[in-house]
């Protein structure tokens, strides 16, 4: 199959859905490239879901390029967004070009993915014009979390609303491919979907966006903590995992595993010479 460019992302608005996974290593990337997702998206939540972090806000630019580098090796068709993480992107647009071209050389990704409306707008310009595609990102803001007091949904005000149906519109304008509308009401995704010509990819965004994208680990059930409302988990990997775990650390006490068959054998005459046939 060919590979997800962001024009292939583009010209599905309106005829195809989106599909769009998060992935933060080798094994996991290339597992969900063969099964067909459009857009690996190397979020800044692996600070949360990989590094055992309470918030993004820990994850360093370092963190982010290191599991990059290892999602793209894992992806042969998808196409690969990597988060610009927490003040990565704030203090000037010169700084923003370099982190960011870190990002792309380093990790070879497609695209960048920068959290912000249309205080962000000439940052995300000036990436474009270099020949940086950029994802866009509004709504509930991970990494403003401390400013905004804890994960909400956002956009439930008539003001709070127009604010980011003009943040959505002012990100198109400044050269964005596509924006992910993180938990906010399915009519305001809906109106913002409508009203601009990039695709939308909602996550806890309801029904009308022009895509989804899920946290894998979420997605594949690898916690049994709290699952937020808008996840569907489509299996249960904590449970089958812990019972694996189980079952070989059980067969290990007991001597159950390793038997014969799981062993290596040198030849009988280099065994004599060694030791004596002891």
């Amino acid at each position: 199959m060919k590979k997800v460019t962001t024009a292939t992302i583009r010209n599905k608005k309106g005829k195809e859905k989106i599909s769009v996974l998060t992935a933060y290593d080798y094994p996991t990337a290339k597992i969900l490239d063969e099964a067909g997702v459009d857009i690996l998206l190397v979020g800044d939540s692996l600070g949360m879901v990989v590094l055992g972090y309470d918030s993004t806000v820990p994850v360093t630019l370092s963190d982010m390029i290191h599991h990059g580098k290892a999602v793209v090796r894992g992806a042969s068709r998808a196409f690969v967004v990597v988060d610009m993480p927490f003040m990565s992107y704030h203090i000037s647009i010169a700084d923003t070009m370099k982190n960011a071209a870190e990002i792309m050389q380093k990790t070879g990704a497609a695209s960048v993915k920068l959290e912000g409306g249309v205080e962000i707008c000439d940052t995300i310009s000036a990436l474009t014009n270099a020949g940086i595609p950029v994802m866009g990102h509004i709504g509930l803001l991970p990494q403003s979390v401390n400013q905004v007091g804890g994960y909400s949904i956002q956009g439930k005000t008539v003001d709070a609303a127009n604010k980011l149906l003009q943040d959505a519109i002012a990100l198109e304008q400044a050269g964005a491919y596509a924006i992910v509308l993180e938990c906010i009401p399915y009519q305001l995704a809906k109106a913002i979907t409508e009203q601009i010509g990039i695709p939308t990819i909602g996550i806890g965004a309801g029904v009308h966006c022009d895509g989804q994208v899920l946290v894998t680990n979420d997605m594949l059930g690898l916690y049994d903590n709290f699952t937020p409302k808008f996840v569907r988990q489509y299996t249960k990997l904590h449970e089958s995992i812990k019972e694996g775990a189980k079952q070989y650390i059980e067969e290990v006490r007991t001597e159950a595993f390793p038997t014969m068959e799981h062993s290596f054998e040198m030849k009988n005459d280099v065994y004599l010479k060694l030791y004596g046939g002891k």
